[in-house]
């Protein structure tokens, strides 16, 4: 177990392990029988649930929330302002086995700027969640996902976009409109941009 006191204005729970080397920004919160490994970079403003593991080579950025029982592993980048839902799951190799080692196989999976992936949801290696895409509680991601694109279902397929704000958006003559906070958006060529 690391040395928990040299992380200023950090918060470690006494029955988490934090291993010495492991890079975790002011405000970060990490809770009980968690394990954040030696070559793990957590930025500022993170959650870290009950029991969640993040691995040697995973980044996380500035406020990121992670819920219970989240494995985070190598081979995983994860940008500011994520929120990764209870139990939900990243892979790293395509196809395992137990008697293959595949550690030199692992794929990258990025997880973009603002992004939720709800429970249970899983994440198949190689892909990129776009901005503020949303997976839907327990959807199968086996592509890569638009910014702001709203997926459900296994395998998880795409059913509408969706705000910043996490509203549903409803566009008409290429233009929709967040209920929220009445933030503009455009679609053009199946790509969603805010302005």
């Amino acid at each position: 177990m690391g040395n928990k006191s040299k992380y200023e204005d950090v918060f470690i729970h006494k029955s988490a392990f934090v291993d010495d080397g492991a890079k975790i920004g002011a405000g970060s919160k990490i809770w009980h029988f968690s394990h954040v490994m030696n070559k793990a970079t957590i930025g500022q403003n993170c959650n870290l649930g009950q029991n969640v593991f993040v691995a040697n080579g995973v980044t996380l950025g500035n406020n990121v929330k992670v819920q219970n029982n989240v494995s985070i592993y190598d081979g995983v980048i994860v940008e500011d302002d994520v929120f990764l839902g209870p139990s939900m799951v990243f892979t790293n190799v395509i196809n395992p086995r137990s008697h293959v080692n595949r550690k030199q196989e692992y794929m990258k999976t990025l997880v973009r700027k603002g992004a939720t992936i709800g429970a249970n949801a899983t994440i198949v290696c190689g892909h990129t969640i776009g901005e503020y895409a949303f997976i839907g509680a327990g959807a199968v991601v086996t592509k890569n996902i638009p910014d702001y694109a709203l997926v459900t279902g296994v395998p998880a397929i795409q059913s509408g976009w969706i705000s910043k704000r996490g509203q549903k958006l409803k566009f008409e003559n290429n233009i929709a409109i967040c209920p929220e906070s009445q933030q503009k958006y455009t679609l053009q060529d199946q790509i969603v941009t805010a302005e």
